[in-house]
Parts: structure tokens; C-alpha cells; sequence
């Protein structure tokens, strides 16, 4: 599945358009790089999204859309969330 779609239907960020802006800003990585929107994501694959106030880093449990879908479903666990200062870059 497709990392800014992943990223919507896991309930990371609210909509499409905004993990593909967050995406291109670098504000993404995937398995510690920077990549694309278009990037496939897997099962067990580790995600670090940065958001204004924090960095969150997630292992992907579940990467198949139509269960993603799904009411309540457990798509990621949490490894590690740090907080970011203003002034500080998260990456």
C-alpha cells in the first residue's frame, strides 16, 4: 500500500493531501529515509512521522486496505514518541 494512503486509513494524519505535503517536506521517513508518497509499505516496516510539537515512530502491523477500513482495527504500535522543540529539526 501506498505510504500517504497507509498513513490516512492508520489514523496518522487526518487526511491524504496532508501526508503527501508532510511526505514531500521530509517530515516522513520510512525505515530512516526519506521517500516518497508512493512508497510501499509492508508488513513490519518502521515509519517516523514528525509533527509539530513531537516525532512519532511506528512498526506497521497491518498494511492491507480492506482491513484497514475496518472500524477499530489495530494497523501500528507505538515504539517511541519524543518530544521536538520549536527551534529544533526532528530528523
Amino acid at each position: 500500500m501506498r505510504l500517504d494512503k497507509f498513513l490516512k486509513l492508520a489514523r496518522l494524519v487526518k487526511r491524504r493531501t496532508v501526508a503527501q505535503e508532510m511526505i514531500e517536506l521530509g517530515a516522513v521517513r520510512l525505515e530512516g529515509r526519506e521517500c516518497k508518497a508512493s512508497s510501499e509499505v509492508r508488513e513490519g516496516n518502521i515509519i517516523e512521522v514528525a509533527y509539530i510539537n513531537r516525532v512519532l515512530k511506528v512498526r506497521v502491523l497491518c498494511a492491507d486496505e480492506a482491513i484497514l477500513k475496518r472500524p477499530k482495527v489495530i494497523s501500528w504500535e507505538q515504539l517511541e514518541e519524543r518530544p521536538v522543540k520549536p527551534d529544533e529539526k526532528p530528523f
